[in-house]
């Protein structure tokens, strides 16, 4: 089993990614030199996850700005507000993207006493410590997890939540991993999550290298995997949470808590604070990302699998209601109804 580790990392003066877009066929790593490449590694998956774009998005801010000529404070803030801008403008509905470069931004602003000449080094600075940040993130949610993980569960899981997705040993996949090191003797059943397929090349690959047994299922097998009682919970990660409890997750999430509520499953999604969006009230507010057609129509945008001219919906996102959500397990604890009452207590003192 080829592995890479860490899948994201500063060497060499530039920023290092693994090629998520070609797993688990290829393990390939990336050397971005620019905000340019930063941006097309986000917007086209080559690094994806909520907390990975994040990270991704603070080395890039760093990209862009390490050669900027700024005889000002105020002519380098405007010029960091036009990366943040653009930066932002790569994937809509994961709220780590912008809240990363916000946090960034406002560690600047308020150091005031450094030289412009100092500014860009520190962005590299802050890049790097956001990054530690959510492995420490991670690995805290991993340890309150296991609240919700009984011994010998069989565990359904969504999309891919593990390092590849975060800076750490991952979210909803950082709750499983931990539990199979403490010997629970858990087995995963990972949906493949069409059209992109993460769950499939991505979380099965991660399953693999960290030795937990695993099936892989197709999304539609979900329902019926319930209804035989093989599923003892699910849990899966979130790229916006609102203040009332609603998760946005990868396209079929929303089916999954829909068949887990009707056969009396607890559904539980994994997050950090940071995903947190506390100035969206409710999920019908989440902007949705439309990806182009051809993720559907074709495998891997090679194997055309219906005819070519094929309309078809992509929405890369849908929301989770919070009736269907059991906990939300996060770095600072587990988050149960009401929601809006206790996001507010735990999520609302900061990211």
């Amino acid at each position: 089993m080829n592995t890479v580790s860490p899948p994201i990392a500063w060497n060499n003066d530039c920023l290092e990614i693994l090629d998520q877009t070609l797993l688990p066929e290829v393990v390939r790593l990336l050397q971005l030199q620019s905000i340019e490449a930063a941006f097309e590694a986000i917007q086209k998956l080559r690094v994806r996850g909520a907390p990975m774009i994040g990270i991704t998005a603070a080395y890039g801010l760093y990209l862009g700005m390490r050669t900027i000529a700024a005889g000002s404070a105020e002519a380098f803030f405007r010029h960091l507000d036009e990366k943040i801008a653009y930066l932002a403008g790569a994937r809509p509905t994961a709220v780590n993207l912008y809240w990363a470069l916000q946090a960034v931004k406002s560690r600047v602003v308020k150091e005031g006493d450094r030289s412009v000449a100092e500014l860009p080094a520190r962005l590299l600075e802050l890049a790097r410590e956001l990054h530690e940040d959510d492995r420490r993130r991670c690995d805290a949610i991993a340890e309150y997890g296991q609240e919700v993980v009984p011994h010998g569960a069989r565990i359904l899981t969504h999309c891919n939540t593990g390092a590849l997705a975060t800076g750490g040993i991952g979210t909803a996949f950082g709750v499983i991993h931990r539990a199979h090191l403490a010997g629970k003797q858990v087995h995963v059943y990972a949906d493949e999550t069409r059209p992109v397929l993460q769950g499939a090349r991505l979380t099965m690959w991660e399953l693999a290298n960290a030795g937990i047994p695993a099936h892989l299922i197709c999304d539609n097998m979900a329902a019926a995997l319930m209804r035989e009682g093989k599923v003892d919970l699910v849990i899966v990660g979130a790229d916006r949470i609102t203040t009332d409890g609603s998760a946005a997750n990868k396209i079929g999430t929303y089916g999954v808590a829909v068949a887990a509520q009707y056969h009396k499953v607890p559904f539980y999604v994994a997050a950090p604070i940071s995903t947190f969006d506390l100035a969206v009230h409710r999920g019908e507010e989440i902007p949705i990302e439309v990806r182009h057609e051809d993720e559907i129509r074709r495998v891997f945008g090679k194997t055309l699998i219906t005819v070519p001219d094929a309309a078809c919906w992509n929405p890369a996102f849908d929301v989770t209601p919070p009736e269907l959500i059991a906990g939300i397990v996060t770095e600072r604890g587990i988050i149960r109804a009401p929601y809006g009452e206790n996001i507010r207590a735990i999520a609302g003192t900061g990211a």
